[in-house]
Parts: structure tokens; C-alpha cells; sequence
């Protein structure tokens, strides 16, 4: 259902840029016996609200039943990425520098295939990450071939 979420994402783009939001991600998945239509949004500060999400909803709605590109039924879903927001680009990894992020990763790197620290930097050679291993911290360098997923985390030590 690839092709259902980059028509989503051509349409709802020109919304969120028209309102100076930024589009973090689409989903399209089938839970249960129900398709879900989900759109995650934000402020570049990170402070969506309820109001603006109901408006992206609103507008992308209109241009969904303009344009009918999905042909069963599903629940549109426009809302936050949350707390643990994915990092799926370079924008996001780059807007994540300093902060607390979760990266797994398809090999082991150092007899480890997860990851959870404060981002770095970010650049060609991949993610550098502060981790923490017992009392001692450590950086690790990710290349990005081997990230599988990246979110932002929650630090409970802090």
C-alpha cells in the first residue's frame, strides 16, 4: 500500500507547508478488520495542537474525496508523532542533535543491535550516539546503512 501513502503525502504536503507545519509521517495499515489512514504531524517547535490537527484533517479530507485514491473503506487519523516521534530523514536526525534517541540496527555493532543515548551528530559517516553502559559512557558511531529504526526517546536516568 506503498502507492496509497505517497499519494497521501503529495496531498497533504502543500497543507501542512501552507500552515508551517511539518509533515512527519503517513501510515496506511490494516488493524483488525479496519484500514487506518494516519498522518503525523508538528511545529518545528515540536508543540502541535489539537486545533491545528483538526484543521490538516479537515483539508486533507476535502482533497481525499477529490482525488478517491483509496478504494476501501478506511478511519483518517491526523495527530502527533508523540514523545518517541520516528527520525526518518535527514531533517529529523539533524533535529534531533542533542537529544535522547533509540536507534536499532540490522547487524550488531560491538555485540549490540540497540542503542539509546543522546544524538551527537549526524553527518555522511551516520549517527554518533553518547551511550551509557553501566557507569560509563561511551560514543558509538551507527553507519546509516545499518540504522533499521531511530525515534526520539525518553531519558528516565535524567
Amino acid at each position: 500500500m506503498s502507492n496509497v501513502t505517497e499519494v497521501v503525502e503529495e496531498l497533504v504536503s502543500p497543507i501542512v507547508n501552507d500552515l508551517e507545519l511539518l509533515l512527519v509521517d503517513v501510515e496506511f495499515v490494516k488493524e483488525g478488520s479496519d484500514w487506518f489512514l494516519r498522518v503525523y504531524i508538528d511545529t518545528p517547535k515540536g508543540d502541535i495542537d489539537i486545533d491545528q490537527c483538526a484543521l490538516v484533517s479537515e483539508k486533507l479530507s476535502e482533497e481525499l474525496d477529490r482525488v478517491d485514491p483509496i478504494t476501501q473503506n478506511y478511519f483518517l487519523e491526523v495527530s502527533s508523532p508523540g514523545a518517541e516521534r520516528p527520525l526518518k530523514n535527514e531533517v529529523d536526525f539533524q533535529n534531533a542533535i542533542g537529544q535522547y534517541v533509540f536507534i536499532k540496527t540490522y547487524a550488531p555493532i560491538d555485540g549490540m543491535k540497540e542503542f539509546e543515548g543522546y544524538l551527537i551528530t549526524y553527518g555522511p559517516d551516520g549517527a554518533e550516539v553518547e551511550v551509557r553502559i553501566k557507569t560509563r559512557k561511551i560514543t558509538v558511531l551507527i553507519d546509516k546503512e545499518k540504522i533499521a529504526l531511530a525515534r526520539l526517546a525518553i531519558d528516565f536516568s535524567a
